[in-house]
Order: C-alpha cells, then sequence, then structure tokens
C-alpha cells in the first residue's frame, strides 16, 4: 500500500510539472502570466524611501529629496547652494555614507506601524538611483549598509519583521546608477556584470513578493535584458509563484508591459488612458511631494490623513492600488507625522476595509463628485466623501428586490425606500464625540442590480 501511494504522488508531481507553464523571454509570454490574486486583494501599500540622501534630507520645494545627488551637480541650482551652505565646498556626497548610521532602526516597530496603519505589502528602496544598496550586496563593495554607515542588513531586518506581522515584502529597485563608472561608459558590461547578478542576488536572498522596477527610462528594455530577467523570475525564482512587477522595465514599457501599470502623483507617462481599464495599476506618492524625508517641508506641504483616505477610496473604485510612500530620517525613525497619518488610515479602515479589501469597480465608479462606488460579495459599497445630510438620495443603484441599506461602523440598519427611480437612505444622528466614523463614510447596500 505505501508503495502504491508513492507512485501514485510521485505521478501526481509529474503530472503537475508537465501542466506547469514555462514563460518565455518574450513581452508577449510574460504579459500573459496572471497576476497573484493577492495584489488586487491588498489595495493598500507602503512604500519606504530610504538611503544616503536621508542624511542631507533635503530638496527644494516640490522636489524629490532622494535626487540631492543628482540636484547638487548642478552648480546653479538651490540644491548646490544648500549643499554649500551647510556642508562646504568639499564635502562629497559620498561623505554622508558614514552619517546614515540608523542607529534607532526599529524593524518590529515600524512593521507595527504598517500593520495597524492597515497596508497589506511594505515595498522598500533596496538600491535607488545613488547605487548605495540596503543589502551586503557583493556587487557593491563599500557602498551598502552593511560594509558603511548602518553595519546592518537592513532589507533583511525589515523583511522578517513585515512578515511577522502577516505583510507581503517588496522591494523597489533602480535599474540605472547616476554616476556609476560602469553604466556611464558600457552600459551592456553594466547590465551583464552589475545589474543582473544584484537583481537576481537580492531576489534568491529575500524572496520578495513584489518588484518595483525604476529607472529605465535611459534604454528599451531589451538593453535592460528585461526579458530575460522576468523569465528567470517567473520560471526558476524562489518567487516564482508569489512576485507581482510593475511596469518600468525599459523606456518602451510604461503603460504597455509588465505585471501592473504605475502612476506617479497622478502622472500617467507615456501609458495611453485606456490601459488602467485594461491592467491592473497602482499610483505611488509621498504625503508630501518628495518621497525621501525632507527637511525643507513642512505642515502645509502634508496631505492630512482625510484627503488620502479620499485618494485611496478613488483609486480602489477604479480598480486601482494606493502606494503610499514614507521617507524615514537618517537614524531609523519614522517620522512622528507620517505614523499619525498611517495611525489615522489604519483607523478608518478597520471599521470601512469591508469596502475596500478584495472589492472591485462597480459597473458605475462614480455619482457625482462625492459618492465613489465598489462591489464585493453581491454587496455594493457608496463611499460618500462628504456627509450627506439627514437623507440620501442614489440614482445610480437599480433595487433588485427588497433593498438593506446599512453604515458600517453604525450598529443600526438605515430606513430607506425606493421612490422615483432613486434609493432613499435615511442617515443617522452621529455623536460628536463618535470618532470611529468620520473623513468618508460607507453605505453597504444589498439587493440591488
Amino acid at each position: 500500500m505505501r508503495y502504491i501511494l508513492a507512485v501514485l504522488l510521485m505521478v501526481g508531481m509529474m503530472a503537475g510539472a508537465a501542466t506547469a507553464v514555462t514563460y518565455e523571454p518574450t513581452w508577449e509570454s510574460l504579459d500573459s502570466r496572471p497576476n497573484p490574486a493577492w495584489f488586487d486583494e491588498a489595495k493598500f501599500g507602503i512604500f519606504i524611501h530610504w538611503g544616503v540622501y536621508a542624511v542631507p534630507a533635503w530638496g527644494s520645494k516640490g522636489k524629490y529629496s532622494e535626487w540631492y545627488w543628482n540636484d547638487m551637480m548642478d552648480p546653479n541650482g538651490e540644491t548646490w547652494k544648500f549643499h554649500l551652505k551647510t556642508y562646504g565646498e568639499d564635502f562629497k556626497y559620498q561623505d554622508f555614507a558614514p552619517m546614515f548610521k540608523a542607529e534607532m532602526f526599529d524593524p518590529a516597530q515600524w512593521a507595527d506601524i504598517f500593520a495597524r496603519s492597515g497596508a497589506k505589502y511594505v515595498v522598500l528602496t533596496s538600491k535607488h538611483h545613488e547605487g548605495f544598496c540596503l543589502w551586503p550586496s557583493p556587487d557593491s563593495w563599500n557602498w551598502n549598509s552593511v560594509d558603511i554607515g548602518p553595519h546592518r542588513d537592513l532589507c533583511g531586518d525589515l523583511t522578517q519583521a513585515v512578515r511577522d506581522r502577516g505583510l507581503k515584502m517588496g522591494f523597489y529597485y533602480s535599474l540605472y546608477e547616476w554616476f556609476n563608472p560602469i553604466y556611464k561608459t558600457d552600459v551592456h558590461r553594466y547590465v551583464d556584470q552589475h545589474m543582473l547578478p544584484q537583481l537576481k542576488d537580492l531576489v534568491n536572498r529575500y524572496q520578495p513578493s513584489l518588484i518595483f522596477s525604476d529607472g529605465e527610462w535611459d534604454h528599451p528594455s531589451d538593453v535592460w535584458r528585461s526579458t530575460e530577467f522576468l523569465a528567470w523570475l517567473y520560471n526558476e525564482s524562489p518567487s516564482r509563484e508569489d512576485v507581482i512587477v510593475d511596469d518600468r522595465w525599459g523606456k518602451d514599457t510604461r503603460g504597455h508591459h509588465g505585471g501592473y501599470y504605475t502612476t506617479e502623483y497622478g502622472n500617467i507617462y507615456q501609458a495611453p488612458e485606456d490601459a488602467f481599464q485594461k491592467r491592473k495599476w497602482e499610483e505611488c506618492r509621498g504625503m508630501g511631494a518628495s518621497f525621501g524625508y525632507n527637511r525643507n517641508e513642512t505642515i502645509d506641504e502634508y496631505k492630512p490623513a482625510g484627503e488620502l483616505i479620499h485618494l485611496l477610496i478613488e483609486l480602489v473604485a477604479r480598480g486601482g492600488n494606493l502606494l503610499l510612500d514614507i521617507g524615514p530620517t537618517a537614524d531609523g525613525r519614522i517620522p512622528v507625522i507620517m505614523q499619525q497619518r498611517l495611525l489615522e488610515i489604519g483607523d478608518w479602515l478597520k471599521e470601512n476595509g469591508e469596502g475596500i479589501y478584495g472589492s472591485s469597480p462597480w459597473r458605475v465608479n462614480a455619482e457625482g463628485d462625492s459618492v465613489r462606488y465598489t462591489t464585493r460579495d453581491g454587496a455594493v459599497y457608496a463611499h460618500l466623501l462628504k456627509w450627506p445630510g439627514a437623507e440620501l438620495a442614489l440614482e445610480s443603484p437599480k433595487a433588485g428586490g427588497t433593498v438593506e441599506a446599512s453604515l458600517l461602523g453604525w450598529p443600526e440598519p438605515l430606513a430607506c425606500k425606493v421612490e422615483n427611480g432613486k434609493i432613499h437612505i435615511s442617515m443617522p444622528v452621529i455623536p460628536p464625540d463618535n470618532n470611529t466614523i468620520r473623513h468618508a463614510f460607507v453605505i453597504r447596500l444589498k439587493g440591488v442590480e
């Protein structure tokens, strides 16, 4: 009997292997791969821009502080003027690296904030355009967080903490490096001897669930050998079952190829408008105007929690995810204002996540300027971006029988009636000290078509 069971098990394994899909290194083949379901169900993720640029932590108003090294090379620019005044003419960007110590970095505390925010995945900048790696990359000797600065595997430590809280872990990775001498002189050698080995090392070490590629715009995807890497990722890598990738794999790919499409502060770049109706997509942005922590930003640059929650609703109603960025300090702290925003979003999602997580766009995604729709498990969710007053009248949902309405976070059902083709819902009187129902209000509708 044991022999028969062993044979049957082996036959089953062979049959599974025979039916497994092998993806070819072509965009036609790679784009046919279904995205892992977790990504669309998650809706909300945390982006983290953290590197040597966290030491100066400065950019002119409206600019990305993580571009400090690139921007300081302009002798007439604001960044160089700031650098000259603050650090002096002889202070090189590389001199910041020993000052990036992350001595107060507590990955468990970070992961706790992320979990409490309601986010379901985390994406850390493993390497930005400056080329500095947050793991012990053998291809970036003395320009990584183990050889210099923190003397710590920041990617590894955060990955463990994030997964311990049940969240998915992913990495941002810049294909190019501004001032890498090999890149500047021989891009093909750079890709072959530096980029591809480094990217594969990152995957093999940490088995990420997501890769956010970037810095692709100098060359088409065939120069980056992107399809070759992705075929390896999908067919052979330890992440092959779970991983999803973005669309930034060459100057020819945004909005055309990749697992999901990306926007950035609402910018679509070269993608056609209708592309985002055909493919899963994600918006990435910071709470202010910068991704990296920018000491030059004030409270006026930071979006309030209510506005960020409205953005999440808008994106989800149109089939997108929100990847909301934080910029930690050089000593390893998440700025308190960023923690506050995340926790307030999390408090809202505790009550209203039913209409966000695992939902899909409804046949209508908006009604007027203040109602957005999602659907899940046969229910329709009307997300109200402002309080409607004593009565809410909805025209888009059509009664398919007896309509039931309830306000998420409110203990009692809402009285409703169908009249003149609209569903009229009586709204409750919410006490002013009720802190659980605010920012946006979600009506669950059952019995509508």
